[in-house]
């Protein structure tokens, strides 16, 4: 398993927590997620056999967010 911090832009509430939570949950080898609206980040553990940082961010922006 590896762990991957991403930066995320525009999330203003929980329901963005959640919304970016759940895109990410989606992605094939994906373990565990912890979003921070805090800080900013999400915090990915996945398995890099089945999934890609790419993907993460991709997942991401495919909920609307941005990702540096």
């Amino acid at each position: 398993m590896t762990t991957a911090t991403i930066p995320v832009q525009g999330m203003t509430c929980q329901g963005c927590v959640n919304s970016v939570t759940k895109a990410l949950n989606t992605v094939d080898g994906v373990n565990k997620v912890e979003v921070s609206l805090e800080n900013n980040q999400a915090k990915v553990t996945y398995d890099e056999a089945k999934a890609s940082v790419l993907e993460l961010k991709t997942a991401i922006e495919d909920a609307g967010y941005d990702v540096e």
